[in-house]
């Protein structure tokens, strides 16, 4: 039986958030739009090299300027998850944002930044300063797609990595 972790997914509103986990836990992605209210959670075991683990994704509604995160979901996370649209610079601000807030209620856990929708390339707006401020952060930076499921699968895959190698909390829920 593998260990379980339990993993955030943070964000601002309309990140791709819930898209990203249907990708990786269904291998499904929709063009309907529907708002996470509260968290929605599902499961997926994941393999690498360095173990096996059971990842319990909390996908979290997201921030904007009508609601805030629900700081108790974020107890006992094992890693985080923050997606930025690549579509609108402004949800790396919030990104940060919440990932300060986060840090300052629970704690650093391992933490990898998405650059969401980068099958919309011609409509990228996160610049490279963006991307930079971002790793001067000391963050993992990669860029996914929902839609096609590019990159996907690898962000989820470092997450857990970074999860073993720092021997995050187990799920204990």
């Amino acid at each position: 039986m593998a260990e379980k972790r339990k993993v955030c997914v943070l964000g601002a509103t309309g990140v791709g958030k819930t898209s990203l986990v249907a990708r990786f836990v269904r291998s499904i992605f929709s063009e309907d739009y529907r708002t996470t209210i509260g968290v929605t959670i599902e499961t997926r075991r994941v393999r690498c090299d360095e173990g096996e683990l059971d990842l319990i994704l909390w996908d979290l509604s997201g921030e904007d300027e009508f609601q805030a995160v629900q700081i108790s979901y974020l107890h006992g996370s094992a890693g985080w998850l923050l997606v930025v649209d690549g579509t609108r610079r402004i949800t790396a601000e919030t990104g940060l944002r919440l990932l300060a807030t986060a840090r300052a209620a629970v704690g650093d856990v391992p933490t990898v930044v998405v650059l969401n929708k980068a099958d919309l390339a011609v409509a990228w707006d996160i610049d490279d300063a963006t991307e930079a401020r971002l790793r001067r952060a000391g963050l993992w930076v990669t860029r996914t797609s929902a839609k096609t499921g590019a990159g996907v699968e690898g962000a989820f895959r470092a997450l857990t990595r970074a999860m073993i190698a720092t021997d995050a909390p187990l799920w204990r829920g």
